[in-house]
């Protein structure tokens, strides 16, 4: 190397190390991690070591992501920053599990705390007969059971979400079905107020089997065929954030909280048409009544949801952006993150 190509890569490197001090001057670290749903709405990171690096860039302990990219690199760096990480995974499907259980030993190659999956999407959108929804259950649980034996077999914990697919007593149900210390639950705060559960209920009965967590707060509006429901900057929704906190350390203590701030338009929960009742043959009246009396109770008059399909790409990511940044500020002043 002649000297003036080693000063140039030393400026370069200097300049490198001057930009990552000016992103990180309005940044405290955090103890909150980020799942990378937070930027499913606009920005798209090309892998996880990209994600990795805008996490630390904005203080966060960690991050929850898909596996893509070099992952030697990506263990090696979150080593040297200190920061954790937990893996996205889909369930097997069917009889064949290698691809489960290859994103199981890539888990382990990257020193995951866990594994995060979830069994289905939205139940009152996706089924319209309860037949179905059964069929639904009897595959799920075939597939988690598959999911459990080879996370018990290679000692990664599995986590799964209640991803408004189970009621609190189905999840609960499923849950202790098992007595493996390799299996619970990812705790979405916000996620079954479409199955018209409490969402103080359910931080409270999934706390002993918490592995991990989607921290949100939350918001609602009233709509003509039920409710409209949202994700929203922490501390701007009617979530009680340090009860849910405290429960879940109080319970299980290693814990890890990660951000899943979703900045989109809010979402219809259509819970006073026919379809959506389809799916729950075993819930009463009293369910709907005291989820009704939330949202009239909640929603904030002359406030409504954000709302964010009419921004431009460009604002839309700043949106997303600043969004997670809010959220992070608020858990280190007010949550002790």
């Amino acid at each position: 190397m002649t000297r003036r190509e080693f000063v140039s890569q030393a400026s370069t490197v200097v300049v490198a190390g001057a930009l990552a001090q000016v992103m990180r001057a309005d940044v405290r670290p955090n103890k909150m991690g980020i799942a990378v749903t937070s930027y499913m709405t606009s920005r798209r990171f090309h892998d996880s070591y990209e994600f990795l690096e805008h996490c630390h860039a904005l203080g966060a302990a960690g991050i929850q992501t898909p596996l893509n990219g070099d992952l030697a690199k990506l263990r090696a760096r979150a080593e040297q920053l200190n920061m954790y990480i937990e893996v996205i995974i889909g369930l097997p499907r069917g009889e064949d599990t290698s691809a489960f259980e290859r994103g199981v030993e890539n888990a382990k190659s990257v020193g995951a705390l866990c594994v995060r999956a979830n069994a289905g999407g939205r139940r009152y959108e996706d089924f319209s007969n309860l037949a179905d929804y059964q069929k639904f259950t009897e595959r799920s649980k075939r597939s988690i059971a598959a999911a459990v034996t080879i996370c018990e077999k290679r000692k990664m914990p599995l986590a799964l979400e209640n991803h408004k697919d189970w009621t609190l007593e189905q999840m609960v149900a499923l849950l202790k079905s098992y007595s493996s210390e390799y299996f619970g639950a990812c705790i979405d705060f916000g996620n079954n107020i479409a199955l018209l559960d409490d969402p103080m209920e359910v931080v409270e009965q999934l706390a002993p089997f918490a592995v991990t967590t989607h921290v949100k707060d939350m918001g609602v509006e009233g709509y003509e065929d039920g409710f409209l429901l949202s994700e929203m900057v922490l501390g701007e929704g009617f979530s009680d954030l340090p009860t849910m906190f405290s429960l879940i350390q109080q319970a299980r203590p290693q814990t890890h909280f990660n951000l899943e701030m979703i900045t989109r338009d809010p979402l219809k929960v259509p819970c006073l048409t026919d379809r959506y009742w389809a799916t729950f043959p075993d819930r009463s009246g009293l369910y709907l009544a005291r989820t009704v009396r939330l949202v009239r109770n909640k929603a904030v008059p002359g406030k409504p949801l954000p709302r964010v399909s009419q921004l431009s790409h460009e604002a839309l990511e700043r949106a997303e952006e600043e969004n997670v940044k809010a959220c992070l500020r608020y858990a280190g002043e007010k949550l002790n993150m």
